[in-house]
């Protein structure tokens, strides 16, 4: 007889396949089963707008969370309103003051001029699947893959988005599956096998799993 799954009350902001994707892990995979109950009703949730999602990804790379944070409050105060128009209208030497590099300054031009030219497709990215608004996200300077994807997970919050270069992917699954020793790509791929098409799911539980405190981008 089968064991029946029980499935942790889910936060209201839970994105409406979490209930179904726990379900499925929990059954599906050990760790999982084990996992999910241990982080109660916590859940993926979004931030912001598309807009300013892209922007904080830049303003926080290769730095430390705080610090990031520091800038970006800083950044925030210089436009009348965070959107593309007006990020256009800065003074690079303003933007630099921030305790922006000369190079995150040009990321985010870049960034508001694909916002603003509307090369990026906004409003048809419902309908795109994952590798296509990959693709438009990566032609953005200052943006790769890793980002793209952080984007896909949180802020489209797409189910099934495996992020193979993660660092936090990488451990938590050496971790919680092959005791502790470095894990190839394609163990990666072969432990989500089970997780399919829950992955983002899986891999939000793996991050808990070094981590309880929930990130968001």
């Amino acid at each position: 007889m089968a064991t029946s799954v029980v499935v942790p009350e889910v936060n209201p902001e839970a994105p409406g396949y979490w209930v179904d994707a726990c379900r499925h892990l929990m059954k599906r995979d050990r760790v999982m089963k084990k996992l999910i109950p241990q982080h109660g009703s916590a859940c993926l949730q979004s931030r912001g707008d598309a807009f300013v999602t892209l922007a904080r990804s830049i303003v926080g790379q290769q730095i430390s969370v705080k610090a990031a944070q520091s800038v970006w409050d800083r950044f925030e105060q210089l436009p009348r309103k965070m959107v593309p128009a007006q990020v256009l209208k800065l003074k690079v030497d303003d933007m630099r003051a921030a305790g922006l590099s000369a190079r995150k300054v040009e990321y985010l031009v870049d960034l508001a001029l694909h916002f603003a030219n509307d090369q990026v497709h906004v409003s048809q990215w419902a309908e795109m699947d994952d590798e296509a608004i990959i693709a438009e996200l990566v032609a953005i300077r200052g943006i790769g893959r890793w980002t793209a994807e952080m984007f896909l997970i949180f802020h489209l919050m797409r189910p099934n988005v495996l992020p193979l270069d993660d660092l936090g992917l990488q451990n938590g699954i050496s971790r919680a599956y092959f005791s502790g020793e470095p894990v190839s790509r394609s163990e990666i791929r072969e432990v989500a096998n089970s997780w399919a098409p829950f992955c983002s799911v899986a891999t939000w539980y793996i991050w808990r799993s070094l981590d309880p405190l929930p990130v968001s981008y």
